[in-house]
């Protein structure tokens, strides 16, 4: 007999963690990953949160969980695609290698990861993606966040064309474009500076939407957002 789960990526710290822990406390069971094992095992979690170290672009690792998965009769009722890189450099100091780091982290691991998940899926999957207010089209700029922004806004597009190419399923799939939550991310790229939301108020958020947004929504992109950053 299949159970229905939720997965979160990024799960070892910030809102990745929060999220994971407020769906557990909704009585759901949630798969918390992350690409060090390491960092999961130093921290206490509730009942109903499994482990897995993934990689979503390294094969090997990817296939592990997804046969684990497969294993205990898991089929994915919500995907979480939190996991992501901040690299806030000049715009002339950027290198080929930044811009195709920032691509790979923020777009093609949410992008292989969602495929390889496909056959997993319930018939109502919602599938989140976690954009930024940085790729979000109008929203305020910001110097330094060329590399950041223009990978988060390619996931944005990505999120609306799997909406259009899968409309012909039960799935969901939306974008949160979140705006500044105090997490270690937002201070490293803006140091000093408070956000008026936690990580833990933004992960009971995502938490909520991921078990009801696709309700109410399918191939949006959602401004999430009270101040700017």
């Amino acid at each position: 007999m299949s159970t229905d789960c939720f997965v979160v990526t990024g799960a070892s710290r910030g809102m990745g963690r929060t999220t994971v822990l407020a769906l557990a406390a909704l009585g759901h069971p949630v798969w918390a990953l992350s690409r060090s094992l390491v960092s999961l095992e130093e921290q206490s979690w509730p009942n109903g949160v499994m482990l897995a170290e993934v990689n979503p672009i390294d094969t090997l690792s990817r296939d592990k969980w997804l046969k684990e998965l497969q294993n205990k009769g898991h089929r994915v009722q919500g995907l979480v695609n939190n996991a992501g890189l901040l690299l806030k450099k000049p715009f002339e100091a950027l290198t080929m290698e930044d811009f195709s780091r920032s691509m790979e982290v923020n777009v093609t691991a949410p992008a292989v990861f969602i495929q390889s998940l496909l056959p997993h899926l319930t018939p109502t999957a919602h599938v989140i993606n976690i954009s930024s207010m940085g790729g979000f089209q109008g929203a305020s700029k910001f110097p330094g966040m060329a590399a950041y922004s223009s990978s988060k806004a390619a996931l944005v597009c990505l999120t609306e064309v799997l909406q259009v190419e899968y409309a012909h399923t039960g799935w969901a799939f939306n974008a949160l474009c979140l705006g500044s939550v105090q997490t270690e991310m937002l201070a490293e790229a803006f140091p000093g500076y408070v956000a008026p939301n936690s990580p833990e108020a933004m992960g009971a958020f995502i938490a909520d939407f991921v078990v009801q947004g696709h309700r109410f929504f399918k191939g949006k992109v959602l401004p999430v957002s009270s101040t700017t950053p």
